[in-house]
């Protein structure tokens, strides 16, 4: 089930398809995934760039039915809770804070950690969509309670949970998240894109 655009969207410049069908629906259908499929998106993940190749990303993920799927639903937020249930996975992604670099022997701040984390998560999407999937990324989570479950401890930032699954009725939602459940579009390219620096003022 695809949900009905409220537009068509449209590229500025061209770009293959696969990036406009990428989007984070809420209403999944609640039907299982295999661990199979799963390690697909996380191994689309491992492919994506870092400096120095650290690749600082690291993932949990529970898979619906299980034990863990269990522990990660208690770590989300109750607005997040409510459609994030229906998922197939939960997965968590997390950076590593620290690094040693080339020719160092200690560990030192990780500075773009989170940033590479990130592009681990964009390569996720993309893979889940091409599968006929959807991924929706979370920053509603009790941190606290997710650091505990995760086993995280000092050392790993919890960047983000994502949910995935195959999309399911609208009318699954809440009330106040049904009109919501469509591709949202994006901001003209002319207003995030500047040659040489930002506008000033």
């Amino acid at each position: 089930m695809t949900a009905p655009l409220s537009a068509p969207r449209l590229a500025d410049h061209p770009i293959d398809p696969a990036f406009l069908e990428r989007w984070s629906p809420r209403a999944f259908d609640g039907s299982g995934l295999s661990e199979e499929a799963l390690l697909t998106l996380l191994e689309a993940a491992r492919w994506a760039p870092s400096a120095y190749n650290a690749q600082p990303w690291r993932f949990v993920y529970g898979l619906r039915g299980t034990p863990p799927w269990e522990a990660l639903l208690t770590t989300l937020l109750a607005f997040n809770l409510a459609w994030a249930q229906n998922a197939s996975a939960l997965v968590y992604v997390l950076s590593d804070t620290l690094f040693t670099p080339p020719g160092k022997n200690e560990p030192g701040p990780a500075t773009t950690a989170s940033f590479d984390a990130g592009a681990a998560w964009g390569l996720l999407a993309l893979q889940a969509t091409k599968l006929g999937l959807h991924a929706h990324a979370m920053a509603g989570f009790d941190h606290g309670r997710a650091a505990q479950v995760l086993g995280s401890g000092g050392r790993y930032k919890i960047e983000a949970a994502i949910a995935i699954g195959r999309i399911g009725d609208p009318a699954s939602l809440p009330e106040g998240l049904r009109a919501r459940e469509f591709p949202s579009p994006r901001q003209p390219l002319s207003e995030i894109a500047f040659k040489g620096a930002l506008p000033q003022g």
